[in-house]
C-alpha cells in the first residue's frame, strides 16, 4: 500500500502513459490536419482515420500477449521493446512525405500502435503488485497521466505545426517522447517473482475467463462503448467539427482538445476516490451514460462557449471511465496473476471485434465529403447506449453473486 518503490513505479507509468497514450489521445490534431493540410484533395476523412483505427486495434489486440509475457517475467524487455518501436516510428513518421498515406499508416498506424501495444497491459498491470486496498486509486491516478500527456501534446503539436511544419514538429516530439520514456524505465520496478505456472496456454484462460457472465458482459460493454466509435469519437473530431463549421478561429478551435484532455485528470482522479463507497460498477455505469448524452449534445452546440463546455464535460466523465476501465477488469480476477490474461483478453476481444477496426472510418464515411455531423453522431451515441446495457448487466450479475449493490 505504498513506500518509495510503489511510488516511483507509479510514477514511472504515469510517464508512459503521459508519452504513449498521451499521443494516442492526441490524435484528434493529427487527424486534423491531415484531412484539412497534409492530404487536402487525396484522401477523405474516412481513408485518413484508418491511421488512427489502426494504431489502437494494435494498443489492444497486443494486450493478448503482452499481458501473457508480463505474467511470465518479461516485464522489462517488453517496456523497454515498446519504447524502442515507439520513438523509431515517430522518427520515421517525420519523413512521410504529403499526399503519401502509406507512409503515415505504416509508421504511425502500425508501428507506433504496435511499441504502445507491448507497453501498456504491462505498465497498467504492474501498479497493481504494489497496492491492494488503494490499487483503483493509484491506477487512476496512472491513467492521468494520459489526459496529461494528451493535453499538452496536442498544444505543442499544434504549434509547431504551424511554426516549423509537420516534419520538424513531428521530429521534436518523437525526441520529447523518447526522453520521457527513458526516465520512466529508470523508474521502473516489479515486485513480484513471476508465479511458476505449467500451462501458459491462454485458450485454456480465455476458456475459463469466458465461462463467467459478468466478464462476458463486461468485455462486450468495453467493445460497444470503448471500441465502437462511442469513446473516441469527440477525440478524433471535435476540433475538425469546429474547424468545419467555422464557428470559431481555428487558433481558438486548437485548444478544444487539450481542454477536453486536461478535464480527464479529473474525472481519472476524482471519481476513483468515491469507489470504496459506492463501487466501481456504480461510477462507471452513470460517468458512461452522460458521455452519451454529451455526444448527441454535439449537434445542438452553434457557439465557441458550447463547444468548450462539451470538451469540458466530456472529458471529465471520459476520465472517470478510462481511468477504471483496467481497475474494473482487474477487479473480476480470483487471484493477482490472472490480472494481467484477464486485461489481455478483454483488450484483445475489443479490438478483433470487426466494428472496432472499422469504427473511424465508418464515422469518417457517415461525415460525408459534405459533412453530415448527425449520421456519425448517431452512430457514436448508439453504440455508447448498447455499452451502457452490457455493464448495467455485468453488474447486476456481480451484485447478485456478491450479495451487495456496492459493486
Amino acid at each position: 500500500e505504498g513506500g518509495l518503490q510503489a511510488w516511483t513505479t507509479l510514477a514511472f507509468r504515469w510517464l508512459v502513459q503521459f508519452s504513449t497514450f498521451g499521443y494516442t489521445n492526441a490524435y484528434g490534431v493529427f487527424n486534423d490536419y491531415y484531412v484539412r493540410i497534409y492530404m487536402e484533395g487525396k484522401y477523405s476523412s474516412s481513408t485518413v482515420s484508418w491511421v488512427g483505427s489502426m494504431q489502437l486495434w494494435l494498443v489492444m489486440s497486443t494486450g493478448l500477449v503482452s499481458g501473457r509475457l508480463y505474467d511470465s517475467g518479461y516485464f522489462y524487455h517488453l517496456i523497454i521493446g515498446g519504447s524502442i518501436i515507439f520513438v523509431f516510428c515517430l522518427f520515421m513518421l517525420s519523413l512521410a512525405q504529403p499526399g503519401e498515406f502509406y507512409q503515415i499508416f505504416l509508421a504511425q498506424g502500425v508501428g507506433a500502435g504496435l511499441g504502445i501495444g507491448l507497453i501498456y497491459v504491462p505498465g497498467i498491470a504492474v501498479v497493481s503488485q504494489y497496492f491492494y486496498r488503494r490499487r483503483t486509486l493509484a491506477m487512476a491516478i496512472v491513467a492521468s497521466g494520459s489526459g496529461v500527456g494528451a493535453a499538452l501534446q496536442s498544444i505543442m503539436l499544434n504549434k509547431l505545426f504551424q511554426r516549423l511544419g509537420f516534419q520538424t514538429a513531428v521530429r521534436i516530439s518523437a525526441a520529447f517522447n523518447a526522453g520521457i520514456l527513458c526516465i520512466g524505465i529508470l523508474l521502473s520496478r516489479t515486485r513480484l517473482t513471476p508465479a511458476p505456472s505449467t500451462d501458459r496456454n491462454m485458450f485454456r484462460y480465455m476458456k475459463v475467463f469466458l465461462r463467467e457472465p459478468q466478464y462476458i458482459a463486461v468485455v462486450l460493454g468495453c467493445v460497444t462503448f470503448f471500441n465502437l466509435m462511442g469513446l473516441f469519437f469527440p477525440t478524433f473530431f471535435l476540433q475538425l467539427n469546429a474547424n468545419e463549421k467555422g464557428i470559431m478561429s481555428e487558433n481558438l478551435a486548437f485548444y478544444l482538445l487539450p481542454v477536453l484532455n486536461a478535464s480527464t485528470v479529473i474525472g481519472r482522479v476524482l471519481f476513483p476516490m468515491m469507489v470504496p463507497l459506492l463501487g466501481i460498477f456504480n461510477i462507471v455505469i452513470p460517468s458512461v451514460f452522460i458521455c452519451v448524452i454529451l455526444i448527441f449534445c454535439e449537434l445542438t452546440v452553434t457557439s465557441a462557449g458550447g463547444y468548450f463546455v462539451i470538451a469540458v464535460l466530456y472529458g471529465v466523465f471520459w476520465g472517470a471511465y478510462v481511468g477504471m476501465f483496467a481497475p474494473m477488469v482487474g477487479s473480476l480476477a480470483k487471484e493477482d496473476s490472472e490480472i494481467g490474461a484477464r486485461m489481455g483478453i478483454c483488450f484483445t476481444f475489443n479490438s478483433q471485434f470487426i466494428l472496432l477496426f472499422f469504427r473511424t472510418p465508418i464515422a469518417g464515411a457517415l461525415l460525408t465529403p459534405s459533412f453530415i455531423w448527425w449520421q456519425p453522431t448517431l452512430f457514436a451515441g448508439l453504440s455508447g447506449a448498447a455499452g451502457v446495457i452490457c455493464l448495467a448487466a455485468s453488474r447486476f450479475w456481480i451484485a447478485r453473486e456478491n450479495g451487495s449493490q456496492i459493486v
